[in-house]
């Protein structure tokens, strides 16, 4: 199904790009904290930041942060429809909120009214613990036709009012449940759609949970922005985010590829390859670097790297595409890398 552009803030989901998101994890009476978490986050590459709103005196977070980042802003609203009234005056980007968890009609019909008015989008946002009874009763657990089925329901109430900047998410903690219910969410509902595997744990199997699920879908073609849940400091999730991207062949950046060392190895491959992943991580250059650790097979078998390094017996070779460039004793080779990409990036400029 075509996927209908949603603009949030200056950015247009739906465009062919994947954005990455993060959310706020400061208490929300801590401003200052608040504020300071989401300029540590843009830095790092977070593209869309969300911040919980639990009450109206908490509105004042919206204009505090906004007048600090140039990166969207979405408001996450729980039951409470004035809350969104006023996030929306205060000039927020985005708001979270479930429609049928703020009361009759007259209210939904408020909410998108206003949020119509100024140009701002709805996030619908369905987990495993936020199912309606009937929904939860008809499957009997938090299936993915479940999933879906509220998200749908949820939409419906907007779409009444005639509003359809919607976007939608159907998260679960389960992996397989969250690929189904993304699949089967893509099948039936236009609208762009935010990928992410809910409660997935702290760094370790957070980051494997998340990019199985949220990967596993990005290789399908689905998803128009996404968040890496974590137990941890959420600029971790922007790297985690960044990474899957990569692996998934989606945007720029260096890849970096290595063999995992075998009886011919001969150098210090392991220093090796996380030497050149240090001196790389930052280089905004769309291509593939090979650090391999065996001369003899090394540039064949990563003939398809735009630059790589095979090493053994105190030398390495330098190759391109296969080919070899020069041979550098083991203890220059780095550098000697480094520097071909140096020269790849000013030709590229």
């Amino acid at each position: 199904m075509d996927v209908r552009k949603v603009k949030v803030g200056n950015i247009e989901l739906g465009d062919g790009k994947i954005y990455i998101q993060s959310m706020l994890s400061v208490p929300a009476e801590d401003v200052p904290g608040n504020v300071a978490q989401a300029k540590a986050l843009q830095a790092a590459g977070c593209e869309i930041v969300r911040v919980s709103v639990p009450t109206l005196k908490d509105v004042r977070l919206i204009e505090a942060i906004k007048n600090e980042i140039s990166i969207p802003l979405v408001a996450d609203i729980h039951f409470d429809y004035r809350i969104a009234l006023e996030c929306a005056a205060a000039g927020v980007d985005k708001i979270r909120i479930n429609p049928g968890n703020i009361g009759d009609d007259e209210r939904v019909r408020t909410v998108a009214h206003i949020c119509r008015e100024k140009g701002i989008p709805i996030r619908i946002g369905v987990n495993s613990g936020s199912l309606e009874k009937d929904i939860l009763a008809k499957y009997g657990a938090p299936t993915a036709d479940a999933l879906v089925e509220s998200a749908v329901y949820h939409a419906s109430l907007l779409e009444r009012f005639d509003f359809s900047d919607i976007v939608v998410s159907i998260k679960s903690s389960d992996v397989r449940t969250m690929i189904s219910a993304y699949r089967k969410a893509r099948e039936q509902t236009p609208y762009p759609l935010h990928l992410g595997v809910t409660e997935a744990g702290t760094e370790r199997m957070g980051v494997i949970k998340s990019a199985v699920g949220i990967g596993s879908l990005l290789c399908d073609g689905i998803g128009e922005t996404i968040r890496v849940s974590l137990t941890e400091d959420p600029v971790k999730e922007i790297a985690a985010a960044k990474d899957i991207l990569m692996a998934c062949g989606i945007g720029g950046g260096v890849r970096l590829v290595s063999c995992p060392t075998c009886g011919r190895t001969q150098i210090d491959l392991i220093g090796l390859a996380k030497a050149v992943e240090e001196r790389v991580k930052d280089i905004d250059l769309d291509i593939t670097v090979a650090v391999m650790g065996c001369i003899v097979n090394g540039p064949g078998e990563a003939r398809e790297a735009d630059i790589g390094i095979a090493g053994g017996r105190g030398k390495a070779v330098i190759f391109r595409k296969g080919e070899k460039l020069c041979t550098v004793d083991e203890r220059d080779a780095l550098d000697t890398l480094m520097k071909e990409i140096d020269k790849m990036r000013l030709s590229a400029d």
